[in-house]
């Protein structure tokens, strides 16, 4: 049996990326994002707000990183797609602690940028160089 392990996710940036940088060129960028569902109440005739659920964002890929550490501040709306990964480790006094991660393998930047007229710029990696964003007019949502 097949298995699959994929998250979507849009939401807004809880702070600025923080970047990583190596010897070898690489890099990994992280930040917290927020996401919240509402639904219609018709009996009360309103929207009711869930509350907000924060997720730990990792971005591996050097060209992605790059690319959320020169476009994306605080606030900033952004659709990601990855996988969860779990992790833990010991802290001085021994206590175990776990974490939950999604991990980035491609995100679109959404909302407009300054000077233009495009609604969002979907970002992929490429092997040869880090790409220049481009605005698209296919959001996948």
């Amino acid at each position: 049996m097949a298995s699959v392990n994929k998250v979507i996710l849009v939401g807004h940036l809880g702070k600025d990326p923080e970047t990583r940088n190596f010897e070898n060129g690489g890099s990994i960028c992280s930040f917290p994002l927020a996401t919240k569902e509402s639904y219609y109440d018709r009996e009360k005739n309103q929207r009711v707000e869930q509350d907000t659920d924060w997720h730990n964002i990792r971005i591996g890929k050097t060209g992605l990183a790059k690319v959320a550490q020169q476009y994306l501040h605080k606030g900033s709306q952004v659709y990601i797609e990855g996988v969860i990964r779990y992790k833990s480790y010991q802290t001085k006094e021994g206590e175990t602690k776990y974490i939950t991660e999604i991990q980035v393998e491609e995100m679109t930047l959404l909302g407009s940028r300054p000077n233009t007229e495009g609604t969002g710029t979907r970002v992929e990696e490429t092997a040869a160089a880090v790409p220049d964003p481009v605005p698209t007019d296919d959001l996948p949502f």
